[in-house]
């Protein structure tokens, strides 16, 4: 059984940062090291999207995940922390996030299965 993760992010609202970051997320461009970090940390699925500058991260994720030991392992593989470096270059964090905060959570507010 999976559990699904949504995460909003904006980006530097410049349009070429913006093609720079998408090309740095087209299919075999994200290092095969950061790559394998997110398979290891038991993250089944990934898909960004985005609308102007902001970002949405959708993510299902498998009982082994755990956000706090994927921060630990990350801060301490230096591929992740290279990629993390970069991506920074193109990001901006959201006005309400808290201090650190990168990607925010978005809470759950409409479910069409729970209308019955």
């Amino acid at each position: 059984m999976t559990q699904r993760h949504v995460l909003l992010l904006d980006l530097v609202n410049d349009p070429a940062s913006i093609a720079r970051y998408e090309a740095w997320h087209a299919a075999g461009a994200v290092p095969k090291p950061v790559v394998a970090s997110i398979r290891a940390a038991g993250i089944a699925a990934m898909q960004i999207f985005r609308s102007g500058n902001r970002l949405v991260m959708v993510m299902d994720v498998t009982a082994a995940f755990d956000p706090a030991t994927k921060a630990r392992a990350d801060a301490t593989d230096p591929d992740v922390v290279a990629w993390e470096t970069l991506m920074d270059g193109f990001q901006q964090r959201l006005p309400w996030a808290a201090p650190g905060e990168k990607w925010v959570a978005a809470g759950l507010i409409f479910d069409l299965a729970a209308q019955g």
